[in-house]
């Protein structure tokens, strides 16, 4: 169960991650420009996958502490996107 969570999470990581890298917000261009310099093109996105795997292993052992970790770090992205989108920062 905590894997099918930590995976709906992942999907709504994932789709709030590109509108961001798609906004053209000048905070995300930075940020792309740090990213591409260390870890390639496509770097944030390595990033959220490696999170993603590491909380689906320990969700997988039954981690429900590990689920409830990333559904707070899902609420964090939620919040981010929601200040960049709608022009708050």
């Amino acid at each position: 169960m905590y894997v099918i969570l930590c995976f709906a999470f992942g999907i709504a990581n994932f789709a709030m991650h590109k509108a961001v890298i798609e906004s053209g917000h000048p905070f995300v261009e930075d940020t792309k420009l740090y990213f591409g310099r260390y870890l390639g093109k496509q770097g944030s996105y390595v990033l959220e996958f490696g999170i993603l795997l590491s909380a689906l292993f320990f969700a997988q052992d039954g981690s429900l502490l590990a689920a409830a970790f990333y559904g707070v770090y899902t609420l964090m992205n939620l919040l981010a996107t929601w200040l960049l989108m709608s022009g708050r920062m």
